[in-house]
């Protein structure tokens, strides 16, 4: 399961930690038994492969997301949630830092804890992963499958050697920066 951008694997596996790798990609978990065809089917699990699963599945369509990683992509993972509260410490310790301007006194010296920094980044991500959990996720009615897609024909496309049948497909599977 873990890849080279995981930060399964460099994060310390605490509590926090492990309820969100059960959230995002349990470890026991098994694809479902594929519906005849569906309505919709979308490969990436990121924010918008989400956003597309529960909106379809919230007006009736039989919806299969299906996600090689982790449910909530980069942005939940690795990118824009955790690099958000690491930001959100520096301002604070900033803001902290020029106390004194707006008549506030703080200590003469103001610390960060990095692993206590670190630890609230897990808090958060774990806190948000349930949101998009498979378990929710599957109590909504969305097929989640883990696996590679490979499309296999004009409406069906293959999940781990699983054929699905579609009508419509979604490709939300995100993009690198190019910078």
């Amino acid at each position: 399961m873990p890849q080279k951008n995981d930060s399964s694997l460099t994060t310390p596996q605490d509590a926090y930690e492990r309820e969100r790798l059960a959230n995002v990609h349990p470890a026991a978990w098994s694809n479902p038994k594929p519906a005849d065809c569906y309505q919709l089917v979308i490969v990436g699990a990121g924010p918008a492969g989400l956003a597309a699963a529960e909106t379809a599945a919230a007006l009736g369509a039989k919806v299969a997301l299906i996600e090689h990683h982790l449910i909530g992509g980069g942005c939940l993972n690795i990118g824009c949630v955790p690099s958000k509260a690491i930001i959100r410490t520096s301002r604070l310790y900033a803001e902290m830092h020029d106390a004194q301007r707006y008549g506030a006194q703080t200590p003469d010296a103001i610390r960060v804890d990095f692993a206590a920094v670190m630890e609230r980044v897990r808090r958060i991500r774990t806190h948000l992963s349930g949101d998009d959990s498979v378990r929710r996720l599957a109590a909504v009615g969305v097929d989640v499958f883990f696996g590679e897609a490979r499309f296999a024909g004009t409406n069906t496309l293959t999940v781990d050697g699983e054929k699905l049948c579609f009508k419509k497909a979604l490709i939300a599977t995100g993009a690198r920066p190019n910078v």
